[in-house]
């Protein structure tokens, strides 16, 4: 058996598309432009040229895109007194604050200090609840772009039997929400489970997210699975330099599994379109319009 690729790129570019229709309708119709502000403190270079990437597709599909980047050193009541100005701007429909953040700074405090409606990450506690409880929240673009791409190869995903590998606030644990109001059969493994194999040989679906590279082989998966790798990891190259690779073994679980995503191509593009998705989703809201079709839980 070798596995049908998901292409996240192609569908990512899918996602972008449809996000561009919606913004320009909403300008045609209602005058309104979304606008997405994010927030970089300090010069990480692997921020900076992710905030560079989102600034740029926010642009392409015709959001205004507003970028506050602030010195390492900003304190923290400077970085909350921005955050307040954009919470109160009209013209603001989605905040991002970049992470992570110095380690002078207080990361849950900053994140819960953006406006819930304007949280297009989908990591302040309130759309976590909101989320756990199965109601209307704004979704972290990671769970929700894998969902995307599970829903499109599988159509119901109803009855199925998943297994979430890690317990992250920012993948695993809202994945594992979503799976369950997908009604999934949701296990959620991490380093303490015993016998991780051999739970993981029992799912349907298998979303890895632990940040270890290649740990699942393709013995640990169930012939026909789906496989969503969530994982991106810098690997040494036999010859010198590097690449990237996902948290499965690619080769050996693609011989096996019935779907796949690589890495990179997978779910990687899909975080930045379900970023702009969520803008877009926000700004609907905002201003009491139908959220956009296929974009949203």
């Amino acid at each position: 058996m070798t596995a049908t690729v998901i292409d996240g790129k192609a569908f990512a570019a899918k996602v972008r598309g449809q996000v561009a229709k919606g913004v320009a309708k909403l300008q045609e119709e209602q005058g309104i432009i979304p606008g997405l502000a994010v927030v970089l403190v300090g010069e990480d270079p692997a921020s900076q040229v992710y905030v560079r990437s989102k600034g740029k597709m926010t642009a392409e599909v015709g959001m205004k895109s507003i970028e506050h980047k602030l010195d390492v050193q900003t304190s923290e009541a400077d970085l909350l007194a921005l955050i307040d100005q954009l919470n109160n701007d009209p013209a603001v429909h989605g905040i991002l604050v970049q992470l992570p953040l110095p380690d002078h700074l207080d990361s849950d405090l900053v994140i819960n200090s953006i406006d819930p409606a304007k949280d297009v990450d989908g990591f302040h506690i309130s759309n976590v609840g909101l989320l756990g409880t199965g109601q209307k929240s704004m979704v972290p673009c990671t769970p929700l772009g894998s969902l995307m791409m599970l829903r499109d190869h599988h159509g119901s995903l109803s009855g199925m039997n998943a297994v979430v590998i890690g317990r992250s606030n920012i993948v695993g644990k809202p994945m594992a929400q979503l799976l369950l109001g997908d009604s999934c059969t949701v296990t959620i493994a991490h380093s303490r489970t015993q016998d991780l194999e051999a739970v993981v040989r029992q799912a349907d679906i298998v979303v890895a997210a632990v940040g270890r590279p290649q740990m699942v082989t393709g013995n640990w998966i169930k012939p026909g699975a789906t496989v969503i790798d969530v994982g991106i990891n810098r690997i040494d190259k036999p010859d010198g330099g590097t690449r990237l690779v996902g948290d499965c073994d690619y080769e050996s679980c693609a011989a096996v599994a019935g779907a796949i995503t690589p890495v990179p191509g997978g779910v990687g593009p899909m975080t930045i379109a379900c970023l702009l998705a969520n803008t877009l989703t926000a700004c609907c809201r905002a201003n009491g319009l139908a959220e956009p079709e296929g974009l949203t839980v």
